[in-house]
């Protein structure tokens, strides 16, 4: 029990919120849009956004499964670079 104590405090400092974190979640955000826009095979089936214009004429549920994509892939992204000392 002791162990298991004192291996959590010493864990690991994490990285500290920059701009350059935000410059990533936005890229991999837009990346899966684009990849959700390529990929899925009826964008328009459902609940529509309003003015889907500006969200490329994806449905409710295919712009919440793009930007899940995007946010996993943003905190994967961000997380590998603030380990190599990127961020």
């Amino acid at each position: 029990m002791i162990y298991t104590l004192f291996a959590a405090a010493s864990a690991p400092a994490t990285f500290e919120w920059s701009p350059k974190c935000a410059v990533v979640m936005i890229a991999c955000n837009i990346l899966a849009y684009a990849i959700a826009k390529a990929t899925i095979r009826k964008p328009e089936e459902g609940f529509m956004m309003p003015n889907g214009r500006f969200f490329g004429g994806l449905s409710h549920g295919a712009f919440v499964g793009a930007n899940c994509l995007g946010h996993l892939m943003g905190i994967g992204s961000i997380l590998g670079l603030a380990a190599r000392g990127v961020l």
